[in-house]
């Protein structure tokens, strides 16, 4: 049983992306353009392009072509960061605000459907078990590049 768990963890969020990005496809939206916007969302404006890479899990250099597409759509702008010229910020347009409600709502459905089933307590306990194991994740991590 505990074999499966790792593969169970890994397709999880392969699944939960491939529904919403089969949802949002009409609207025009390939899975790193609405991870990125929905992410700079979440995370507040004016996040420098490092560190929105980093919550997003891609390299810096990565992410660079989607904010070109998105600044290309209107939907983003980046400005140079007041304290060091070299570091750009990202902002959302006032475009991106009605498609990132419809993002919104279609991640929230999503959510909800597979959620389905279990409880509050249920999933509070399931969030508490992935924080657990997250954070084991990342203190190996953490060892493992020390030594």
């Amino acid at each position: 049983m505990h074999q499966n768990i790792g593969f169970r963890l890994s397709r999880l969020p392969r699944q939960w992306r491939a529904i919403i990005d089969r949802r949002l496809a009409p609207l025009g939206l390939t899975q790193t353009r609405w991870i990125t916007l929905y992410h700079l969302w979440r995370l507040g404006d004016g996040q420098p392009q490092c560190d929105l890479a980093r919550a997003i899990g891609v390299e810096a250099p990565s992410l660079v072509r989607t904010l070109d597409q998105l600044s290309e759509q209107g939907l983003i702008e980046r400005c140079p960061c007041d304290q060091d010229r070299r570091t750009k910020r990202v902002f959302l347009t006032q475009a991106a605000t009605p498609l990132l409600e419809k993002i919104d709502d279609v991640v929230n459905q999503a959510r909800r459907e597979m959620l389905a089933g279990l409880s509050e307590d249920e999933i509070r306990q399931l969030d508490a078990l992935l924080e657990h194991i997250e954070n084991n994740g990342l203190a190996i991590q953490a060892r493992e590049s020390d030594g």
